[in-house]
């Protein structure tokens, strides 16, 4: 299978897209803000938009100057763009030939049917059939999953990441949600105002967030401070309210201070034990994920059991202590 090879330089409104890619048989995503640059850059992809500079090759095929028509990409659009006086059969078929993508997609007993009847995980799965009809050889999807409710949501993520896994072509997946983009993809790269900040599998990003911003959208808690050498071979950090933490990450001047919320343990008082960084707050805010809670304390997001939170008679209001390890406190710079 041939690899997708992008070096793109697109003026989108204020600031450039210009990043450089390779897409083997497998799929990456896409994530970053709102008006990042990442839909551009599946539209320059397909032919949809033009650069100024730059280079889009498919292996040794030079894709910069085709036409999108004379591009081998399979195309799924955010709102599906299903054609609504075809049925189910006709729309995948204008993409090419429809009888085993119906079969394969479990579509076979909506084939007559109309797209204004389907459900939202029926209609993603007929826009990736036409898609797929094509016979493409690179695959692009952008937010494949936000016209789903969240219930919808989750069975058609573990859907899609099958039909993705079963391609075996370049796929490249636009998203704003980091827990999309690592169910879908192989690796996930986040585009900060048109440039690649950081590349790598979902868990590497968990566990080491190049920026501040990757952090964040990675889902753990971010602080800010100012850096210095301690003894120990530890780095203290002032935070901004005042509180003082260490780290075993080396560290100068302004930094973000990043810890996962389960990283992070509560408890009424200060414990007494190896534990070095401590932050005492008012739980603003309680929220129950699946068997999970996510306790908010001051500035830091906490995710305990159900039971530790039980035990602790968490509730909005009560004083409690966060505690968290020199080795679970990174450090970036700003």
């Amino acid at each position: 299978m041939d690899t997708l090879h992008l070096d793109l330089d697109v003026r989108v409104r204020s600031f450039r897209v210009e990043l450089t890619l390779d897409v083997a048989a497998e799929t990456v995503a896409l994530v970053g803000p709102s008006g990042a640059g990442k839909s551009t850059v599946l539209r320059t992809v397909a032919g949809l938009m033009r650069m100024e500079r730059g280079r889009v090759a498919l292996g040794d095929e030079d894709w910069t100057r085709r036409p999108p028509e004379a591009r081998s990409v399979g195309y799924v659009f955010q709102d599906y763009a299903l054609f609504p006086h075809l049925t189910v059969a006709q729309n995948v078929a204008f993409g090419g030939e429809a009888g085993s993508l119906l079969r394969d997609l479990q579509l076979e007993r909506l084939a007559d049917v109309k797209p204004a009847t389907l459900s939202g995980g029926e209609r993603q799965r007929v826009a990736l059939a036409r898609a797929l009809a094509r016979r493409p050889r690179v695959l692009l999807l952008d937010e494949p999953l936000a016209a789903l409710d969240a219930h919808t949501r989750a069975a058609v993520r573990a859907e899609l990441r099958a039909r993705l896994r079963s391609v075996g072509m370049p796929a490249l997946v636009v998203t704003h949600d980091f827990e999309d983009a690592a169910a879908l993809a192989d690796r996930v790269g986040v585009l900060v105002d048109g440039r690649l900040v950081q590349v790598g599998t979902p868990a590497a990003l968990v566990a080491a967030p190049a920026t501040p911003f990757v952090a964040t959208f990675v889902g753990a808690n971010v602080l800010h401070g100012s850096a210095s050498r301690a003894a120990h071979a530890l780095t203290e950090v002032v935070l901004e309210g005042g509180e003082r933490i260490v780290s075993t990450d080396p560290g100068e001047g302004a930094v973000g201070v990043v810890i996962h919320p389960w990283d992070v343990s509560l408890s009424r008082t200060t414990p007494d034990d190896s534990v070095q960084n401590h932050i005492r707050g008012d739980v603003e805010s309680v929220v129950l994920l699946g068997n999970k809670v996510r306790v908010r304390v001051g500035p830091l997001t906490a995710e305990v059991t159900e039971r530790a939170a039980d035990a602790l008679g968490v509730r909005e209001g009560t004083p409690l202590v966060a505690s968290f390890k020199a080795t679970a406190t990174r450090l970036v710079p700003f």
